[in-house]
């Protein structure tokens, strides 16, 4: 497969057919305007491209990718810009395009009696949980990013995110999607139906590539019904075996309720959120370890709550929680879901940051935990272990943070170093080294360490027949 400095930049007569595509006002050649395109939030990426296109239906996005294959020109596809293994961006040579979805935005269609949504690639994911909550409907990927990322990025990297404990993840609540490939057609059929085994399955394809087969352009989603009562809680444990314990202990006691959210933090985590989110601790005698527990039902007004109080009250007799801190109204609600989300912000303003984003089996998790830290440590003592996530599923952001006395860019510049130990750890115990974030190029070495010579081959087999030029986002996913 060519890599991304192989390609040459589109020529102006390739230029002159993508603005004719897109029209002028939607292809961007200004390096400031590009800007934002070519960054993500945290700047560990930072690429150039040759233009910024910004389609404005699917048969642009499938006239762009033809023209792009008929002169070899490297396509990356983007949407909110929200990913954290570099998939989105560009690499510096200057010479792909990036084919940005944001004018997708559209919402085709609610269909209240199959219980779906059909929506185009880039609907924002909060304003697809509107349009389902106003239709009494909820969708089912909630996020941290929801006010940016895109349904379609969702679906690109099969995302997680807070509620994979009660509906599963993005990949899970797909009925099927339409995407443009490299030959400019589009391929899949916008169909609603739970039932069709009519052959090979072409969507589980698109989710989860990343861009390396084409781009896809809309998808049918499931819609859920609406849970009418919640209950939330911020509860103290003394260590992570108590938090996983806690799981079953619960889960065997609901009567009116479902679990919905279950995540862990450690206290560390809680106090840069409390000193950077402006926040507060909720619990009146810190914890070592914080679960943040929703529970939600679709009864009488109270049932969530009275689970969580008869559970919670029964797990403190199990010794299993040692506080508990019950929200009370929707600002306390608002309160403590800021406090888990602004996680990943709060660590930015301590300094630099080595991110990693694993699973394991959830009764592996102390275990993962324990030895996580313990590796980190020997390779940077004084480092500050962040580990948190949704302990429902497995899936820990095990994050660190630089001594207090370094300088960032030397911490920083063991970043391999400390991944490299923590997912040694995770696939020691059965894990995954990418539990929702992706491989893009962050991960891309780490595909023939998890996957069989076989395996690899078959994936370059089917995005050799997707993809015979080796254009759609090169150097991502694929080793």
């Amino acid at each position: 497969m060519k890599q991304p400095h192989e390609f040459a930049p589109p020529s102006a007569e390739v230029m002159e057919r993508f603005s004719a595509i897109v029209g002028e006002k939607h292809i961007i050649i200004d390096e400031e305007a590009m800007r934002p395109f070519l960054r993500e939030w945290r700047d560990k990426y930072v690429g150039r491209a040759a233009c910024v296109l910004l389609p404005g239906s699917e048969e642009e996005v499938a006239a762009i990718l033809k023209v792009a294959n008929e002169h070899e020109v490297a396509i990356v596809p983007q949407g909110g810009n929200t990913g954290l293994v570099g998939a989105q961006i560009p690499f510096e040579g200057g010479n792909e395009v990036v084919v940005s979805l944001k004018r997708l935005n559209r919402i085709i269609d609610i269909d209240e009696v199959g219980a779906t949504m059909t929506l185009q690639a880039g609907v924002i994911l909060a304003d697809a949980q509107e349009a389902a909550r106003k239709a009494g409907f909820a969708f089912p990927v909630d996020l941290a990013a929801a006010g940016s990322c895109m349904v379609g990025g969702n679906l690109a990297t099969n995302a997680g995110g807070l509620n994979v404990i009660a509906y599963g993840t993005t990949r899970e609540n797909c009925l099927a999607l339409r995407a443009a490939i490299p030959s400019g057609a589009l391929i899949g059929r916008l169909t609603a139906l739970r039932k069709d085994n009519t052959g090979y399955d072409l969507r589980d394809l698109f989710i989860g590539a990343e861009g390396t087969l084409g781009i896809i352009t809309s998808a049918v989603m499931k819609l859920h019904p609406a849970f009418t009562d919640t209950a939330l809680a911020w509860v103290g444990a003394e260590n992570p075996e108590n938090a996983v314990r806690l799981i079953t202990f619960m889960r065997s006691r609901l009567e009116r309720s479902t679990l919905t959210a279950m995540e862990l933090v450690c206290r560390l985590g809680i106090q840069f959120a409390i000193r950077h989110m402006d926040g507060r601790d909720p619990l009146t005698t810190p914890a070592p370890w914080y679960v943040l527990i929703e529970l939600s039902a679709r009864g009488e007004a109270g049932s969530a709550m009275y689970d969580m109080e008869e559970i919670l009250g029964a797990a403190f007799e199990e010794g299993l929680i040692t506080d508990a801190a019950l929200a009370q109204n929707a600002t306390q609600r608002e309160a403590f879901w800021r406090l888990r989300e602004g996680m990943s912000e709060a660590q930015k303003y301590e300094g630099g940051s080595i991110k990693s984003d694993i699973s394991v089996p959830v009764a592996k998790i102390p275990e993962m935990i324990e030895s996580g830290i313990s590796e980190v440590l020997k390779i940077v003592p004084g480092a500050r272990p962040v580990p948190f996530g949704h302990i429902g599923d497995g899936n820990l952001h095990f994050n660190v943070s630089q001594p207090e006395d370094w300088k960032k860019e030397d911490f920083l510049a063991r970043w391999e170093d400390v991944t490299t130990a923590i997912n040694e750890v995770a696939l020691s115990l059965g894990g995954s080294i990418s539990a929702e974030h992706g491989i893009g190029r962050m991960k891309r070495h780490w595909m023939e360490r998890i996957h069989s010579p076989q395996e690899i081959e078959a994936m370059r087999a089917i995005k050799a027949h997707f993809d015979p030029k080796g254009i759609m986002n090169p150097g991502k996913l694929l080793p």
